[in-house]
């Protein structure tokens, strides 16, 4: 029997798997991710026994490293960014199946040479001929990346090699297409993954669990009891030393397109028939399919855009978006985006969808917020100043877990309400941090379950959704008419009016 806090794609004799002996092939391995994130997930999962002995890591970037630096620097990267490098042992046997190889993304050269080097380490640590090619470059070079190595011939073999894609899939939704078709000609849709990481996620994973395996909250799942439902990632950070990306993404192209189009999948979606990959991706498809912007003939109701001014974070003074470093002084890039969906089908005909994502806003969290209907006759009026209606909140970050607010009788005499919450957490019940997202990620790619990425139509139908605002914000216009917010603040009053026209306010939490 599948618990509440069980994950449903890790059930049973799965959640032993190993993927078999492999080499990982990443382009643009002299980038932060790769250090950060990729090869301290790979060492810790092998320290773990989730990883096979023979699993290898082949990096590939223009600089001209040797296989020695970049050890160094993977060490550095497993050190500072991940749970430590443990036992000296562990880690030469480890280092042993690190390799450099220096070659350009648009040299055909090099992916001769690429082949012939992933020959011979592929005998040498019997690796079978299992090949993931994971794209850490820029969106730019994604094309190349992808024809070359079909040209190589190195992406031949659906059932041993596979190809990984790091967001942001397109800029729009016919680059999109034109990327998905480069893709299809040299891949099967099998051998494809769109990454996302924010579905490794161990709250965003469970939300199917908890829709469909307790009884108790799928019948209020729907427009009879659920009065809207808020998404939200805030970040504190400003634009940082990502100037050169961010000003051709923004807030739109960066979070909301992918992380938060995920997540709102997840909430609306209809239960699956099973949980293999293309049933659930197959429902997550049909919640976009029947999503629509709430007002695209008055783009002001239903999307709003704004950008950072300078303002107090933490007690410390921060530049405007327009001042940071390598930003044009004149930009109209979004650093946050506010966006009200409607769902058209059964389930949810007529509840909206806020979702908005930002930087600079007084905290980092993520969450799911179910606000459901008020009591239709509030016989306590007396004894409440205000009864706030039921919420049910998912906390992907931080403190992940779970939260129902409901009122109740204060202790005394007086029949007295008041507003309290349910709480619970993952790392109190299980006495475990999450592990990465990546962690997760990468196995499942090893082990060819697609159920955590993207499929093309799915792309697609989120880049259509937004479409509407790309377009029109897009268009040229007088910098000036950027909605601006303070940093350290919550949003511009533009965002506020778009949910308080409907009776409605943002959650501050």
């Amino acid at each position: 029997m599948v618990t509440l806090l069980e994950n449903p794609l890790r059930v049973g004799l799965r959640q032993e798997r190993m993927p078999d002996p492999q080499i990982l092939v990443i382009f643009g391995a002299s980038g932060d991710l790769t250090q950060r994130k990729l090869v301290p997930a790979i060492y810790q999962m092998k320290r773990d026994r989730r990883m096979p002995p023979e699993i290898t890591v082949v990096g590939v970037a223009r600089r001209p490293w040797s296989h020695d630096y970049f050890r160094e620097q993977m060490r550095q990267g497993i050190e500072e960014f991940g749970e430590g490098i443990g036992p000296e042992d562990f880690w030469k046997d480890f280092a042993q199946g690190l390799y450099y190889f220096p070659g350009d993304i648009d040299n055909p050269e090099s992916y001769e040479k690429l082949k012939v080097f992933l020959a011979e380490i592929d005998e040498k640590r019997r690796t079978r001929g299992n090949r993931v090619f994971y794209l850490s470059v820029s969106p730019n070079f994604f094309p190349e990346a992808i024809r070359q190595l079909g040209a190589a011939g190195m992406l031949s073999d659906p059932s041993k090699q596979r190809l990984v894609i790091e967001k942001p899939f397109g800029r729009d939704l016919s680059s999109a297409k034109a990327l998905n078709r480069v893709v299809q000609n040299v891949c099967t849709e099998q051998q494809v993954y769109r990454i996302d990481h924010y579905l490794g996620k161990e709250t965003v994973q469970n939300l199917m669990v908890f829709r469909f395996a307790n009884a108790i909250f799928e019948p209020l799942w729907n427009r009879h009891y659920v009065d809207h439902v808020q998404i939200t990632v805030a970040e504190t950070v400003g634009v940082e030393d990502r100037a050169g990306y961010y000003e051709s993404a923004g807030a739109l192209r960066d979070m909301l397109q992918n992380h938060l189009m995920q997540i709102f999948c997840l909430t609306a979606m209809e239960p699956p028939n099973s949980l293999d990959a293309d049933s659930i991706r197959t429902e997550k498809l049909k919640v976009l399919q029947a999503s629509r912007l709430a007002d695209v003939n008055n783009l002001e109701f239903s999307a709003v855009r704004g950008q950072y001014s300078a303002g107090w974070m933490k007690g410390k003074p921060v530049p405007g978006y327009r001042e940071e470093p390598g930003v044009d002084p004149n930009s109209g890039t979004p650093t946050y985006v506010a966006m009200k969906f409607m769902v058209d089908n059964w389930r949810w005909q007529g509840v909206p969808f806020y979702l908005r994502t930002g930087k600079r806003l007084p905290k980092k969290i993520s969450e799911i917020a179910i606000q459901f209907r008020e009591v239709p006759l509030l016989i306590f009026q007396s004894a409440a100043q205000q009864a706030s209606p039921n919420v049910l909140t998912m906390r992907v970050y931080p403190n992940e877990g779970i939260s129902l607010r409901f009122e109740g009788k204060r202790p005394g005499p007086d029949l007295r309400t008041r507003t309290v919450d349910m709480d619970f957490s993952y790392g109190s019940s299980f006495g475990v941090t999450s592990s990465d997202a990546y962690d997760r990620l990468l196995v499942d790619c090893m082990l060819g379950d697609q159920t955590l990425f993207t499929r093309a139509d799915e792309v697609e139908e989120a880049w259509r959704l937004v479409t509407p605002a790309l377009t029109a914000w897009e268009t040229p216009t007088d910098p000036s008419l950027v909605p601006q917010y303070e940093a350290g603040t919550w949003e511009p009053a533009e965002a506020e009016q778009l949910i308080n026209r409907d009776g409605r306010r943002w959650r501050r939490v």
